[in-house]
Protein backbone atom coordinates (compact mmCIF):
# COMPACT_ATOMS: atom_id res chain seq x y z
CA UNK A 1 0.00 0.00 0.00
CA UNK A 2 2.70 2.24 0.63
CA UNK A 3 4.33 1.89 -2.81
CA UNK A 4 0.80 2.75 -4.11
CA UNK A 5 1.14 5.97 -2.65
CA UNK A 6 4.24 7.33 -3.34
CA UNK A 7 3.48 6.07 -7.60
CA UNK A 8 1.05 9.03 -6.76
CA UNK A 9 2.84 11.33 -5.19
CA UNK A 10 3.52 14.11 -7.76
CA UNK A 11 2.62 17.55 -6.70
CA UNK A 12 -0.46 19.18 -5.41
CA UNK A 13 -0.97 22.22 -7.64
CA UNK A 14 -1.62 24.26 -4.94
CA UNK A 15 -4.95 25.87 -5.16
CA UNK A 16 -6.65 25.67 -1.60
CA UNK A 17 -8.22 28.78 -0.75
CA UNK A 18 -5.95 29.90 2.52
CA UNK A 19 -2.53 30.70 3.48
CA UNK A 20 -0.37 28.10 4.69
CA UNK A 21 -0.01 29.04 8.35
CA UNK A 22 -3.83 29.42 8.27
CA UNK A 23 -3.97 25.41 7.89
CA UNK A 24 -1.01 25.34 10.46
CA UNK A 25 -2.80 27.22 12.82
CA UNK A 26 -5.86 24.22 12.22
CA UNK A 27 -4.30 21.74 12.65
CA UNK A 28 -2.54 22.77 15.78
CA UNK A 29 -5.94 23.28 17.12
CA UNK A 30 -6.85 19.61 16.07
CA UNK A 31 -3.73 18.32 17.24
CA UNK A 32 -3.93 19.59 20.97
CA UNK A 33 -7.97 18.39 20.81
CA UNK A 34 -6.18 14.68 20.02
CA UNK A 35 -3.69 14.88 22.27
CA UNK A 36 -6.35 16.32 25.05
CA UNK A 37 -8.64 12.81 24.02
CA UNK A 38 -5.30 10.51 23.86
CA UNK A 39 -5.85 10.04 20.16
CA UNK A 40 -3.11 8.65 18.21
CA UNK A 41 -4.34 9.02 14.79
CA UNK A 42 -7.37 11.06 13.71
CA UNK A 43 -9.89 9.50 10.60
CA UNK A 44 -11.94 12.74 9.40
CA UNK A 45 -14.84 11.79 7.07
CA UNK A 46 -16.80 15.25 7.18
CA UNK A 47 -16.78 17.35 4.20
CA UNK A 48 -16.52 20.32 5.39
CA UNK A 49 -13.76 19.49 8.22
CA UNK A 50 -11.71 17.78 5.12
CA UNK A 51 -12.07 21.22 3.02
CA UNK A 52 -11.39 23.09 6.57
CA UNK A 53 -8.13 21.15 7.24
CA UNK A 54 -6.99 20.37 3.44
CA UNK A 55 -8.60 22.70 1.00
CA UNK A 56 -9.86 19.70 -0.30
CA UNK A 57 -13.39 20.92 -2.50
CA UNK A 58 -15.12 18.72 -4.58
CA UNK A 59 -18.44 16.60 -5.18
CA UNK A 60 -17.30 13.55 -3.80
CA UNK A 61 -18.84 12.73 -0.47
CA UNK A 62 -21.33 10.49 -1.49
CA UNK A 63 -18.91 7.72 -1.74
CA UNK A 64 -16.32 6.85 1.19
CA UNK A 65 -13.44 9.56 2.00
CA UNK A 66 -11.19 11.08 4.13
CA UNK A 67 -8.34 12.74 5.83
CA UNK A 68 -5.83 11.20 8.20
CA UNK A 69 -4.53 13.68 10.83
CA UNK A 70 -1.12 12.95 12.20
CA UNK A 71 0.53 14.62 15.07
CA UNK A 72 3.71 14.69 13.18
CA UNK A 73 3.48 14.68 9.60
CA UNK A 74 1.30 16.78 6.94
CA UNK A 75 -2.72 15.09 6.65
CA UNK A 76 -3.27 12.45 4.08
CA UNK A 77 -6.35 12.77 2.05
CA UNK A 78 -7.66 9.18 0.90
CA UNK A 79 -10.26 8.69 -1.34
CA UNK A 80 -12.02 6.93 -5.02
CA UNK A 81 -9.10 6.68 -7.60
CA UNK A 82 -11.31 9.29 -10.03
CA UNK A 83 -11.19 11.96 -6.97
CA UNK A 84 -7.78 12.07 -6.14
CA UNK A 85 -7.17 14.37 -9.40
CA UNK A 86 -9.67 17.00 -7.21
CA UNK A 87 -7.23 16.29 -4.05
CA UNK A 88 -4.11 17.04 -6.55
CA UNK A 89 -5.68 20.26 -7.28
CA UNK A 90 -7.53 21.40 -4.39
CA UNK A 91 -4.92 20.72 -1.28
CA UNK A 92 -2.28 22.67 0.32
CA UNK A 93 -0.14 19.25 0.94
CA UNK A 94 1.94 17.62 -1.57
CA UNK A 95 1.04 14.93 -3.78
CA UNK A 96 2.39 12.74 -1.32
CA UNK A 97 0.18 12.56 0.67
CA UNK A 98 -2.55 11.66 -1.54
CA UNK A 99 -3.93 8.10 -2.21
CA UNK A 100 -7.10 6.24 -3.54
CA UNK A 101 -8.32 3.36 -3.54
CA UNK A 102 -9.57 1.54 -6.79
CA UNK A 103 -13.48 1.63 -8.63
CA UNK A 104 -14.22 -1.79 -7.51
CA UNK A 105 -14.73 -0.85 -3.75
CA UNK A 106 -17.34 1.40 -4.71
CA UNK A 107 -21.26 -0.06 -4.09
CA UNK A 108 -19.75 -3.01 -3.94
CA UNK A 109 -21.82 -5.84 -1.72
CA UNK A 110 -17.87 -7.85 -1.87
CA UNK A 111 -15.05 -5.58 -0.26
CA UNK A 112 -15.43 -1.88 1.28
CA UNK A 113 -13.26 0.79 0.78
CA UNK A 114 -12.79 0.72 4.80
CA UNK A 115 -10.77 -2.11 4.34
CA UNK A 116 -8.75 -0.37 1.96
CA UNK A 117 -8.05 2.13 4.25
CA UNK A 118 -7.70 -0.58 7.12
CA UNK A 119 -4.61 -1.86 5.12
CA UNK A 120 -3.32 1.92 4.84
CA UNK A 121 -3.21 2.75 8.61
CA UNK A 122 -1.79 -1.24 9.39
CA UNK A 123 1.23 0.23 6.87
CA UNK A 124 1.65 3.35 8.62
CA UNK A 125 1.84 1.77 12.02
CA UNK A 126 -1.47 2.73 13.63
CA UNK A 127 -2.72 -0.75 13.31
CA UNK A 128 -2.25 -1.11 17.15
CA UNK A 129 -3.20 2.66 17.92
CA UNK A 130 -6.22 4.74 19.31
CA UNK A 131 -7.96 5.66 16.09
CA UNK A 132 -10.87 8.66 16.29
CA UNK A 133 -13.41 8.35 14.04
CA UNK A 134 -16.64 10.76 13.56
CA UNK A 135 -19.19 8.09 14.62
CA UNK A 136 -22.24 10.33 14.45
CA UNK A 137 -21.78 11.78 11.12
CA UNK A 138 -23.89 12.27 7.92
CA UNK A 139 -21.07 10.41 5.98
CA UNK A 140 -19.94 7.57 8.12
CA UNK A 141 -21.99 5.02 8.35
CA UNK A 142 -22.99 1.79 10.57
CA UNK A 143 -21.32 -0.20 7.63
CA UNK A 144 -18.01 1.73 7.70
CA UNK A 145 -17.72 1.64 11.34
CA UNK A 146 -18.33 -2.17 11.69
CA UNK A 147 -15.70 -2.91 8.84
CA UNK A 148 -12.95 -0.49 10.50
CA UNK A 149 -13.14 -1.81 13.62
CA UNK A 150 -13.45 -5.49 11.94
CA UNK A 151 -10.67 -4.82 9.84
CA UNK A 152 -8.58 -3.21 12.32
CA UNK A 153 -8.46 -6.11 15.34
CA UNK A 154 -6.25 -4.81 17.68
CA UNK A 155 -6.85 -0.83 17.57
CA UNK A 156 -9.35 1.14 19.77
CA UNK A 157 -11.51 3.25 17.78
CA UNK A 158 -12.97 6.17 19.76
CA UNK A 159 -15.69 8.56 19.02
CA UNK A 160 -14.14 11.55 17.91
CA UNK A 161 -17.77 13.11 16.58
CA UNK A 162 -17.48 17.05 16.14
CA UNK A 163 -13.59 17.65 17.45
CA UNK A 164 -12.65 19.39 14.83
CA UNK A 165 -15.75 20.83 14.80
CA UNK A 166 -15.51 22.49 17.98
CA UNK A 167 -11.99 23.77 16.64
CA UNK A 168 -14.18 25.84 13.99
CA UNK A 169 -15.94 27.77 16.50
CA UNK A 170 -13.74 30.72 16.78
CA UNK A 171 -13.13 32.25 13.12
CA UNK A 172 -9.85 33.51 12.00
CA UNK A 173 -9.55 36.92 10.00
CA UNK A 174 -9.69 35.05 6.88
CA UNK A 175 -12.77 33.28 7.26
CA UNK A 176 -14.58 36.23 8.19
CA UNK A 177 -13.55 37.71 5.36
CA UNK A 178 -14.74 34.82 3.10
CA UNK A 179 -18.06 35.01 5.42
CA UNK A 180 -18.76 38.96 4.80
CA UNK A 181 -18.58 38.18 0.88
CA UNK A 182 -21.49 35.26 1.47
CA UNK A 183 -23.30 37.98 3.05
CA UNK A 184 -22.90 40.42 0.38
CA UNK A 185 -24.89 37.74 -1.65
CA UNK A 186 -27.30 36.87 0.80
CA UNK A 187 -28.27 40.12 0.70
CA UNK A 188 -28.72 40.51 -2.83
CA UNK A 189 -30.59 37.20 -2.99
CA UNK A 190 -33.21 38.76 -0.73
CA UNK A 191 -33.23 42.60 -2.56
CA UNK A 192 -34.29 39.92 -5.85
CA UNK A 193 -36.70 37.91 -3.69
CA UNK A 194 -38.53 41.32 -2.70
CA UNK A 195 -38.46 43.29 -6.04
CA UNK A 196 -39.72 40.17 -8.08
CA UNK A 197 -42.06 38.25 -5.72
CA UNK A 198 -46.07 39.10 -6.85
CA UNK A 199 -49.70 37.36 -7.08
CA UNK A 200 -49.41 34.63 -9.93
CA UNK A 201 -45.57 34.33 -9.94
CA UNK A 202 -44.62 30.67 -9.94
CA UNK A 203 -42.40 29.37 -7.36
CA UNK A 204 -39.99 27.75 -9.43
CA UNK A 205 -39.64 30.87 -11.63
CA UNK A 206 -38.44 32.82 -8.18
CA UNK A 207 -36.02 30.05 -7.59
CA UNK A 208 -34.90 30.11 -10.52
CA UNK A 209 -34.10 33.55 -9.85
CA UNK A 210 -32.64 33.48 -6.28
CA UNK A 211 -30.09 30.29 -7.66
CA UNK A 212 -29.21 33.10 -10.86
CA UNK A 213 -28.47 35.86 -8.08
CA UNK A 214 -26.80 33.01 -5.76
CA UNK A 215 -24.35 31.63 -8.02
CA UNK A 216 -23.66 35.03 -10.33
CA UNK A 217 -22.48 36.58 -6.89
CA UNK A 218 -21.49 39.97 -6.85
CA UNK A 219 -18.60 42.35 -7.13
CA UNK A 220 -16.40 39.93 -8.76
CA UNK A 221 -17.01 37.17 -6.45
CA UNK A 222 -18.37 34.04 -7.76
CA UNK A 223 -21.51 32.42 -6.01
CA UNK A 224 -20.78 28.81 -4.54
CA UNK A 225 -23.83 26.24 -4.26
CA UNK A 226 -25.66 26.49 -0.41
CA UNK A 227 -25.20 23.73 1.60
CA UNK A 228 -28.66 23.86 2.10
CA UNK A 229 -31.81 24.52 -1.24
CA UNK A 230 -34.32 27.64 -0.27
CA UNK A 231 -37.11 27.07 1.47
CA UNK A 232 -39.95 29.21 1.15
CA UNK A 233 -43.32 27.62 2.10
CA UNK A 234 -46.58 29.91 2.07
CA UNK A 235 -49.23 30.58 4.01
CA UNK A 236 -50.27 27.47 6.15
CA UNK A 237 -47.32 25.67 4.94
CA UNK A 238 -45.14 28.20 6.50
CA UNK A 239 -45.87 26.48 9.88
CA UNK A 240 -43.29 24.15 8.56
CA UNK A 241 -39.93 24.72 9.07
CA UNK A 242 -38.30 23.22 6.10
CA UNK A 243 -40.04 23.11 2.96
CA UNK A 244 -39.06 23.47 -0.49
CA UNK A 245 -40.79 24.75 -4.33
CA UNK A 246 -43.30 23.83 -5.85
CA UNK A 247 -44.80 24.49 -9.40
CA UNK A 248 -47.44 26.65 -7.33
CA UNK A 249 -48.00 29.99 -8.00
CA UNK A 250 -47.80 32.99 -4.67
CA UNK A 251 -51.00 34.35 -3.78
CA UNK A 252 -52.44 37.32 -2.23
CA UNK A 253 -53.07 37.06 1.78
CA UNK A 254 -50.48 35.13 2.08
CA UNK A 255 -46.97 35.08 4.05
CA UNK A 256 -44.10 33.43 2.60
CA UNK A 257 -40.29 33.26 4.60
CA UNK A 258 -37.44 32.98 2.62
CA UNK A 259 -34.23 31.14 4.07
CA UNK A 260 -31.23 31.33 1.77
CA UNK A 261 -27.61 31.39 1.73
CA UNK A 262 -24.82 32.78 -0.09
CA UNK A 263 -22.08 30.91 -0.16
CA UNK A 264 -18.67 31.63 -1.31
CA UNK A 265 -15.70 29.53 -1.50
CA UNK A 266 -17.70 26.92 0.90
CA UNK A 267 -18.51 29.86 3.24
CA UNK A 268 -21.75 30.69 4.35
CA UNK A 269 -24.22 33.20 5.70
CA UNK A 270 -27.28 32.54 6.13
CA UNK A 271 -30.02 35.36 5.97
CA UNK A 272 -34.00 34.67 6.13
CA UNK A 273 -36.67 37.33 5.65
CA UNK A 274 -40.57 37.01 5.38
CA UNK A 275 -42.89 39.17 2.49
CA UNK A 276 -46.47 39.27 2.68
CA UNK A 277 -48.65 39.63 -0.40
CA UNK A 278 -51.33 41.61 0.64
CA UNK A 279 -52.37 43.40 4.04
CA UNK A 280 -51.41 41.56 7.14
CA UNK A 281 -53.55 40.06 9.70
CA UNK A 282 -53.24 41.42 13.06
CA UNK A 283 -51.82 38.78 14.94
CA UNK A 284 -48.88 37.97 12.17
CA UNK A 285 -48.31 41.90 12.82
CA UNK A 286 -48.00 41.37 16.48
CA UNK A 287 -45.89 38.99 16.12
CA UNK A 288 -43.50 40.74 14.23
CA UNK A 289 -43.18 43.21 16.81
CA UNK A 290 -42.38 40.84 19.53
CA UNK A 291 -40.23 39.38 17.54
CA UNK A 292 -38.03 41.85 16.45
CA UNK A 293 -38.17 43.25 19.82
CA UNK A 294 -37.06 39.77 20.84
CA UNK A 295 -34.20 39.34 18.44
CA UNK A 296 -32.70 43.14 18.95
CA UNK A 297 -32.49 41.75 22.80
CA UNK A 298 -30.97 38.61 21.69
CA UNK A 299 -28.26 40.80 19.88
CA UNK A 300 -27.13 42.93 23.03
CA UNK A 301 -26.86 39.76 24.70
CA UNK A 302 -24.72 37.84 22.40
CA UNK A 303 -21.84 39.90 23.55
CA UNK A 304 -17.92 38.37 24.45
CA UNK A 305 -18.21 36.00 27.84
CA UNK A 306 -21.56 36.21 27.89
CA UNK A 307 -23.16 32.64 27.08
CA UNK A 308 -25.44 30.93 24.52
CA UNK A 309 -28.24 30.50 26.59
CA UNK A 310 -27.99 34.24 27.41
CA UNK A 311 -29.13 34.97 24.31
CA UNK A 312 -31.81 32.17 24.08
CA UNK A 313 -33.54 33.54 27.27
CA UNK A 314 -33.07 37.36 25.60
CA UNK A 315 -34.90 36.73 22.74
CA UNK A 316 -37.79 34.38 24.86
CA UNK A 317 -38.62 36.96 27.19
CA UNK A 318 -40.54 39.42 25.02
CA UNK A 319 -42.04 36.57 23.29
CA UNK A 320 -43.53 34.91 25.86
CA UNK A 321 -44.54 38.71 26.94
CA UNK A 322 -47.14 38.15 23.92
CA UNK A 323 -47.96 34.71 24.33
CA UNK A 324 -45.27 32.68 21.81
CA UNK A 325 -43.82 29.83 22.30
CA UNK A 326 -41.20 28.48 20.14
CA UNK A 327 -39.75 25.20 21.58
CA UNK A 328 -36.95 25.16 19.47
CA UNK A 329 -33.22 26.56 19.53
CA UNK A 330 -32.98 29.82 17.83
CA UNK A 331 -29.07 29.64 16.68
CA UNK A 332 -26.17 27.70 15.95
CA UNK A 333 -22.60 27.93 14.33
CA UNK A 334 -22.18 28.49 10.74
CA UNK A 335 -19.05 28.80 8.88
CA UNK A 336 -17.77 26.29 6.15
CA UNK A 337 -19.84 23.74 5.20
CA UNK A 338 -21.24 20.91 2.30
CA UNK A 339 -25.16 20.01 2.04
CA UNK A 340 -26.96 18.65 3.98
CA UNK A 341 -26.88 21.32 6.43
CA UNK A 342 -24.77 24.69 6.46
CA UNK A 343 -24.52 24.65 10.36
CA UNK A 344 -20.88 23.11 12.47
CA UNK A 345 -23.18 21.14 14.71
CA UNK A 346 -21.71 22.42 17.96
CA UNK A 347 -23.72 25.33 20.15
CA UNK A 348 -26.55 25.98 20.30
CA UNK A 349 -28.67 29.03 21.02
CA UNK A 350 -30.96 27.71 23.77
CA UNK A 351 -31.64 27.69 27.22
CA UNK A 352 -29.53 24.50 28.24
CA UNK A 353 -26.16 25.37 26.70
CA UNK A 354 -23.84 27.65 28.71
CA UNK A 355 -20.89 27.44 25.94
CA UNK A 356 -19.17 30.59 26.80
CA UNK A 357 -19.37 33.16 23.89
CA UNK A 358 -15.99 34.17 22.15
CA UNK A 359 -15.24 36.81 19.72
CA UNK A 360 -14.64 35.97 16.34
CA UNK A 361 -17.90 32.90 16.70
CA UNK A 362 -20.09 32.80 14.09
CA UNK A 363 -23.89 31.90 14.23
CA UNK A 364 -27.10 31.81 12.14
CA UNK A 365 -29.27 33.84 14.92
CA UNK A 366 -32.30 32.18 13.91
CA UNK A 367 -35.78 32.76 15.78
CA UNK A 368 -38.21 31.44 13.83
CA UNK A 369 -41.63 31.51 14.52
CA UNK A 370 -43.80 28.22 13.22
CA UNK A 371 -47.33 28.76 14.48
CA UNK A 372 -50.49 26.12 13.73
CA UNK A 373 -51.19 27.80 10.18
CA UNK A 374 -48.39 30.20 9.36
CA UNK A 375 -44.85 31.22 9.72
CA UNK A 376 -42.45 34.16 9.79
CA UNK A 377 -39.20 34.14 10.03
CA UNK A 378 -36.31 37.40 10.06
CA UNK A 379 -33.06 36.20 11.16
CA UNK A 380 -29.58 37.57 11.16
CA UNK A 381 -26.13 35.91 10.46
CA UNK A 382 -24.03 37.77 13.31
CA UNK A 383 -20.49 37.76 14.68
CA UNK A 384 -19.57 37.68 18.29
CA UNK A 385 -17.24 40.75 18.42
CA UNK A 386 -14.47 41.73 21.20
CA UNK A 387 -16.50 44.50 23.08
CA UNK A 388 -20.58 45.18 22.68
CA UNK A 389 -23.37 43.65 20.83
CA UNK A 390 -23.41 40.73 18.18
CA UNK A 391 -22.71 42.28 15.06
CA UNK A 392 -24.56 41.75 12.04
CA UNK A 393 -22.80 40.66 9.00
CA UNK A 394 -26.04 41.38 6.42
CA UNK A 395 -27.80 45.00 6.43
CA UNK A 396 -31.03 45.15 5.34
CA UNK A 397 -34.28 46.16 7.19
CA UNK A 398 -35.48 43.91 10.43
CA UNK A 399 -39.15 43.88 9.24
CA UNK A 400 -42.04 41.88 7.84
CA UNK A 401 -41.88 42.75 3.96
CA UNK A 402 -45.31 44.17 2.86
CA UNK A 403 -46.42 43.87 -1.00
CA UNK A 404 -49.97 45.25 -1.69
Amino acid sequence: MTEEIVQFGYASEGRAPFSLAEYERRLGLVRRAMDVRGIDLLFVEDPSNMAWLTGYDGWSFYVHQGVLIFHDADPMWWGRRMDANGAVRTVWMAGVHITHYSDDYVQSATRHPMQHLASIIRDLGYGAKRIGVEMDNYYFSAKAYLTLRESLPEAELVDATALVNWQRTVKSDEELDFIRRAAKISEKIIDGVVARIEPGLPKNELVADIYRDALTGLDGDWGDYPAIVPLLPSGADAAASHLTWDGRKFASGEATFFEISGCYRRYHAPFCRTVFLGTPPDHIRAAEAALIEGIEAGLDAARSGNRACDVANALAAPLERAGIERGARCGYPIGISYPPDWGERTISLRPEDETELEPGMTFHFMPGLWMENWGLEITEPILIREDGPAECLCDRPRKLYVKT
